[in-house]
């Protein structure tokens, strides 16, 4: 099965998000989205399947989304779109797509419900925080 990340490396969840689907066996297609950027159509794929609209799909800390005036009330989600291409941060991450859909892994163990195989447990974040018990249960986050 083929499991696909949207990446940043500087980011803790988007960390976790590919320790798990590698601690799982899979070998993923990782794609640095700060260094690639987006298109278009790709967005629109990738939130169609994962049913967000721009505005859902938009990072709205430690992003220019304030600055650039795209969490006012009455911003087209053209425009957030169009935001998104020139500024590759403004979307939230990890996007992980797999046989089983699209998704936005936030918080981090949403990614289990894309897998049909998990890591061993006990599995944990890189913070120490458990996702995976020591019998293979998922940890509420």
């Amino acid at each position: 099965m083929d499991v696909v990340i949207f990446h940043n490396p500087a980011c803790g969840t988007s960390r976790n998000v590919l320790a798990v689907i590698e601690a799982a066996g899979y070998r993923p297609a990782v794609i640095d989205y700060l260094a690639e950027g987006w298109t278009g159509p790709l967005l629109l794929a990738l939130f169609a399947a994962a049913g967000l609209s721009p505005r859902e799909a938009l990072r709205d800390n430690t992003s220019p989304a304030a600055e650039l005036g795209l969490l006012e009330p009455g911003v087209s989600d053209q425009d957030i779109l169009a935001a998104m291409i020139r500024h590759p941060v403004l979307v939230n991450r990890p996007i992980v797509a797999t046989a089983r859909g699209v998704r936005l892994c936030r918080p981090a163990g949403a990614v289990l419900d894309l897998l049909d195989q998990w890591p061993a447990g006990p599995f944990c974040k890189e913070d120490g925080g458990l996702m995976i018990d020591a019998g293979g249960k998922r940890v509420a986050s």
